[in-house]
């Protein structure tokens, strides 16, 4: 999934632009922004940004408390 994800790890600040390359364990999710095909929308595009709270979620899950 295509975007802009900032994540901290100790005290360093790392940018990924592809959420899936984001490592499993890190400090704080910074910035959570998946690209969003432009409109008119499939139903496919649809169901695929309908995920994106839950990809999201998914970050926060990991963060190191």
């Amino acid at each position: 999934m295509r975007g802009v994800y900032i994540i901290k790890i100790g005290r360093e600040l790392f940018t990924y632009d592809d959420f899936y390359d984001i490592p499993d364990v890190f400090d704080r999710v910074i910035k959570f922004a998946p690209e969003y095909p432009e409109g008119p929308h499939t139903d496919e595009q649809h169901e695929e940004m309908e995920t994106y709270n839950g990809k999201l979620q998914e970050l926060m899950k990991r963060e190191m408390k």
